[in-house]
């Protein structure tokens, strides 16, 4: 599913009432879909979650994912720090 359907869908679940948030790995693309809330990861194409068997990088995205959603002042896009 390319980047602009995920946007869309995002913002109708949003008006539905539902939080969401996405994970992106294409931080231009995300800047002019401009989904309610992301998280810049800088990894390549196929590892949202960074390297394999790193548990601990794991939880840290999921955790910096996570954190966004208590944002309203949307749209957001936040760039993860490793």
């Amino acid at each position: 599913m390319c980047n602009q359907s995920v946007g869309l869908i995002q913002r109708a679940i949003e008006y539905a009432g539902i939080t969401t948030v996405s994970i992106s790995l294409l931080r231009e693309i995300t800047e002019k879909i401009r989904p309610p809330r992301a998280l810049f990861v800088p990894f390549p194409l196929g590892y949202p979650l960074g390297e394999p068997n790193n548990p601990d990088l794991q939880v840290r995205i999921m955790r910096a994912a996570f954190s966004l959603l208590s944002r309203s002042d949307i749209p957001v896009l936040e760039d993860f720090q490793i």
